[in-house]
């Protein structure tokens, strides 16, 4: 489960990481491709800007509360086979107590008779 956790977590890193170069790509390309003045492209780049920060703070804060689900259902999940675990193991030591109990009963009634 931890490779798997690992494995998303890296995932969304990448995503992350591809979401910030390719708004730095197109910022770039709209500077060099811009058919205004400089002061214009300016203030469009930096609104641009802007807009992507803002969808990189909102991916990040999404990508955070995706893990911290997954965390929390896999802590959930790994609490709860720990307890069913806990339940076998103690059903098995009654039943072998049960048994031993039988059978020293068994060995007494054998001396006895």
């Amino acid at each position: 489960m931890n490779h798997a956790h690992e494995n998303d977590v890296s995932r969304m890193e990448g995503f992350v990481a591809g979401l910030l170069v390719g708004g730095l790509v197109g910022a770039g390309a709209m500077l060099l491709l811009a058919p205004q003045s400089g002061e214009k492209t300016r203030a469009v780049i930096q609104q641009k800007s802007m807009e992507v920060r803002d969808q990189v703070v909102k991916t990040v804060e999404d990508t955070a509360a995706q893990v911290r689900s997954k965390a929390h259902q896999i802590t959930d999940d790994v609490q709860g086979q720990a307890e069913a675990l806990g339940q076998r193991g103690q059903d098995v030591i009654d039943e072998q107590r049960d048994n031993l109990g039988q059978t020293l009963k068994d060995l007494g009634k054998a001396v006895k008779s």
